[in-house]
C-alpha cells in the first residue's frame, strides 16, 4: 500500500500546489472536496483580532454545510482590512467556478505573515491546477500546502464500526509556534464519511476540540487565524448519528482521540521543540481551577527552559503554580515526574536523582500535581523552549 493510500475517506477528493506564495518552491495552496454537500462545524480564534477568512467562514457555517475547503499558507490576510475580506471572498469564488458549487458552501483559510493581502493573482492562476489534480490521494499534499514552520505534517487516520457500516475519519492539521488554547495557531480540517446529524456533530467536535486542541500550549501567544473544521457527507451510509444514538460514542471516541493525536503533533512540533510535556493537575476543587494552575506551569518560560536543560527544577513547577490566586494547601501539593516524586509535604523529595537524570533525557515527560484540595483534574501539554525558538520567531516577521 502506498503511504498516500492509507489517507483516503469516501467522496472526498483533496490536492496541495505550489502556487508562488512562498518563495521556497513548496505547497501553499490546499483544496479539500466533498462530492456532495457536507454537514459542517467549525471553531474559530476567539483573537480580537480576527483574520478575513475566519470572519468569512464564522458567517458561512451558520448555514451548516460545506462542500469544499480552500487554504494557502505563507501569508495570513490578517489585519487587512476591508480589502482582505474582499480577497478572502475572491479566493472563495475562483473555487466555487471552477468546481461549480454554491459559492456559499467553501470555507477559506489562511496562515502565515499577519499584515499582508494574500496575493490574489498567484492564487487564481494556480486555481486551475489545484482543481485538475484533485485525487482520493491527494491528502497528505493538502496537508503540506497548510503547512509554515512546521517540520513534519500532521495526518492522522480513524475507523469506527457504525452499525453495519464503517466509517473513515481523517484530519490535516498544521501549527508549530504562536500555539495557545482558544485555539492553537493552527489550521485543521477534519472529514469523514459518516452520516451525523448537525447538532450532534457540532456538539461533538467542540467537546474534542476542547480536549486537543484546546488543552496545548507552546508559546502562550494567540493567533488571529486559528480555524478547525469538520465535514461529514454521509457517504459511508450509516444511520444517521442523532441525539440519544448509540453510536454517538464510538464516534466520539474516535473523533477525540484523532484530535488528540493532531494536537500532541502541534506540540511535539513547536518551534524549536526538543520535548513534549504533558502537565495533569490533579484534586482540584473544580476544572477552572485546574486548568489555571495547569496553564500557569505549561506557560511558563523558567519552566520551559528548565526542560529544554535537563533540568528537574521543581521550585519554578510550584511557584508557577502557587501564582495564580488560589489558596493551596501547600503541605498537601505532591510533584511526580513521570512516578518519579519531586516535592511533597512542603519540600523537596531528595535522593532520586539519578532516575530523574533519566527522566529528562526522554522526549516526552509526564508532570503531575496533585493539590488535595478537591477531584477535578486537567490536562494540557506543552513543549519546551530552546534557542532555536528564539532564532526562528526573532526572523518571523510582518
Amino acid at each position: 500500500m502506498k503511504k498516500s493510500e492509507q489517507y483516503r475517506v469516501p467522496g472526498f477528493l483533496a490536492n496541495g500546489i505550489h502556487a508562488g506564495i512562498k518563495p521556497d518552491g513548496q505547497n501553499d495552496l490546499a483544496l479539500i472536496y466533498s462530492q456532495v454537500p457536507a454537514t459542517a462545524a467549525g471553531l474559530f480564534t476567539t483573537n480580537c483580532f480576527k483574520a478575513a477568512p475566519v470572519l468569512l467562514d464564522m458567517e458561512r457555517i451558520r448555514g451548516g454545510q460545506v462542500q469544499a475547503v480552500v487554504a494557502n499558507s505563507g501569508v495570513a490576510n490578517a489585519a487587512t482590512g476591508e480589502q482582505g475580506y474582499a480577497d478572502a471572498l475572491s479566493v472563495s469564488k475562483a473555487v466555487s467556478e471552477r468546481l461549480r458549487i454554491d459559492d456559499e458552501l467553501v470555507q477559506v483559510a489562511s496562515t502565515g505573515v499577519i499584515g499582508h493581502r494574500i496575493p490574489l493573482g498567484k492564487i487564481k492562476a494556480g486555481m486551475g491546477k489545484l482543481v485538475k489534480g484533485l485525487s482520493p490521494d491527494g491528502i497528505p499534499e493538502a496537508e503540506a500546502g497548510i503547512m509554515t514552520t512546521d517540520r513534519f505534517p500532521k495526518i492522522a487516520l480513524r475507523k469506527v464500526a457504525i452499525g453495519p457500516k464503517e466509517v473513515t475519519l481523517c484530519g490535516i492539521a498544521k501549527g508549530a509556534g504562536m500555539i495557545e488554547p482558544n485555539m492553537a495557531t493552527m489550521l485543521a480540517f477534519v472529514m469523514t464519511d459518516a452520516a451525523v446529524d448537525r447538532e450532534v456533530l457540532e456538539n461533538l467536535f467542540r467537546r474534542a476540540v476542547g480536549g486537543s486542541f484546546n488543552a496545548v500550549t507552546v508559546d502562550g501567544c494567540m493567533s488571529t487565524n486559528d480555524t478547525a473544521l469538520i465535514l461529514a457527507n454521509g457517504m459511508a451510509g450509516n444511520r444517521t448519528i442523532g441525539r440519544g444514538s448509540r453510536y454517538a460514542g464510538p464516534f466520539a471516541e474516535a473523533l477525540a482521540s484523532l484530535t488528540v493525536e493532531l494536537a500532541r503533533g502541534l506540540v511535539r512540533d513547536g518551534e524549536g521543540a526538543t520535548k513534549l510535556i504533558e502537565i495533569t493537575v490533579e484534586e482540584a476543587r473544580t476544572i477552572r481551577d485546574a486548568q489555571k494552575v495547569a496553564y500557569a506551569v505549561a506557560n511558563s518560560n523558567l519552566v520551559k527552559t528548565a526542560f529544554f536543560g535537563g533540568d528537574p527544577n521543581w521550585g519554578r513547577i510550584i511557584s508557577a503554580a502557587g501564582s495564580v490566586g488560589i489558596d493551596l494547601p501547600v503541605d498537601d501539593v505532591k510533584l511526580f515526574f513521570d512516578d518519579c516524586p519531586l516535592f511533597a509535604k512542603g519540600k523537596g523529595v531528595t535522593g532520586r536523582g539519578a532516575e530523574l537524570a533519566g527522566i529528562m533525557k526522554r522526549p516526552e515527560i509526564r508532570v503531575r500535581l496533585t493539590l488535595g484540595m478537591g477531584s477535578r483534574s486537567w490536562t494540557v501539554c506543552t513543549s519546551d523552549l530552546s534557542f532555536d525558538y528564539v532564532k526562528i520567531n526573532a526572523h518571523y516577521h510582518t
